[in-house]
């Protein structure tokens, strides 16, 4: 299904761009993640003794249970979903767009100001 296909794309998107900030952030001395600076072990550091520091900040969010992290996770995505999907259609700024390809608020680029770019983007 191709509507599905553009969302998983998005969130993989989302994922890679998630695997590669921190390692970038470390490597420029930006951020100290320590171990948890590659994504494959970064989350493992939940279960450390020290927990999870997000952006190597303890004052950002410093999580240590697995089970509050999993919860807050699945309210954030539950929120985003019903607001992709809102069947009520109670988005008064949203009404008309597409749901796949939304533009407006969702396009500060304005790549879909010219109904050819758009099509050809699409």
């Amino acid at each position: 299904n191709r509507v599905l296909g553009g969302i998983h794309a998005r969130w993989a998107m989302l994922g890679a761009l998630g695997c590669v900030t921190p390692e970038l952030l470390q490597s420029n001395g930006a951020a100290d993640f320590g171990d948890a600076a590659v994504w494959f072990k970064a989350g493992s550091a939940i279960f450390s003794d020290q927990g999870l520091d997000y952006l190597g900040n303890p004052n950002l969010v410093h999580a240590q249970s697995i089970v509050a992290t999993v919860a807050v996770q699945v309210i954030l995505m539950g929120q985003a979903e019903a607001f992709r999907n809102d069947p009520a259609g109670t988005l008064d700024w949203a009404e008309g767009l597409d749901r796949l390809h939304p533009g407006g608020p969702f396009d500060p680029l304005g790549l879909a100001d010219d109904p050819d770019t758009f099509a050809e983007l699409k």
